[in-house]
């Protein structure tokens, strides 16, 4: 049976499920392999603007790396190699040239916190938490660093991954981790409202500013604005800004162009 579920609703929604309830969607070799392939698939599908990612248990989005899999006796050199599954995928999701909104439909654990802060928006609901737990079984959470570094304060950061810790929703949002905080029984509604009014936007200039982002985020200041001089002057180029503008002197909803 397959991991992760993959559909597309009004053909520019595509949801991605964990679907494993029974491992608590632990991030195993072979579902990290069908999540790369799903938004390889997402990317590739012209007709998708969004993706969503969320998760089909009903506490849980994901506890985070496959602990089995950590403490077994397979050869280092084995292991090693099979890692480079968590760096490609956060990388793919950058990369991908749409936005993606994590649905933290369920608690946001270890690896799978470090693929929430991967994401571009994060909606959670009222009732999950967040946390790197790792520590707390003897494993520093190494790959996640990097992202946690990336979006949360140093201390915030240090407490997380030194104390084992989880914060709740809201202390999350306090901390500037999701975007917003919903009431469990809104939250799908929420969730498919924010994915069509990014949907509505124009799929050209969002992925110029994504991949614009993407690439310039680690640059230093003065590297990343001459960068983004560069992709402004091409965005100029498109027909989509000329259409945002007379839609918006019209009072009537663009039809981009997509060139």
């Amino acid at each position: 049976m397959p991991l992760v579920r993959y559909h597309v609703e009004d053909a520019a929604l595509a949801f991605v499920t964990l679907d494993s309830p029974s491992t608590r969607n632990a991030l195993s070799d072979e579902m990290l392999d069908e999540l790369i392939d799903a938004f390889e698939r997402a990317r590739d599908d012209a007709h998708v603007r969004v993706v969503v990612l969320t998760s089909s248990h009903e506490k849980i989005f994901s506890a985070g790396g496959d602990l089995k899999a950590f403490a077994d006796d397979a050869p280092t050199i084995r292991k090693y190699a099979g890692l480079h599954r968590f760096p490609r995928l956060y990388q793919l999701i950058g990369g991908l040239g749409k936005p993606v909104i994590c649905a933290a439909n369920g608690d946001v654990l270890a690896g799978a916190f470090g693929l929430a802060l991967a994401c571009d928006l994060i909606l959670a609901k009222k009732s999950v938490h967040f946390g790197c737990p790792e520590i707390n079984v003897g494993v520093f959470p190494f790959m996640i660093s990097a992202l946690i570094y990336r979006n949360v304060g140093r201390l915030t950061a240090n407490e997380l991954m030194m104390l084992g810790d989880r914060l709740s929703a809201s202390e999350a949002k306090d901390h500037g981790i999701v975007n917003r905080v919903v009431a469990d029984d809104e939250f799908d509604d929420v969730v498919r409202a924010w994915a069509q009014r990014v949907a509505e936007k124009s799929p050209l200039l969002m992925k110029l500013g994504k991949d614009a982002v993407n690439a310039t985020k680690d640059m230093s200041l003065p590297d990343a604005l001459t960068a983004l001089q560069s992709q402004l002057a091409l965005a100029f180029t498109t027909e989509d800004i000329g259409e945002g503008v007379a839609a918006f002197r019209e009072k009537r909803k663009p039809v981009w162009k997509m060139r």
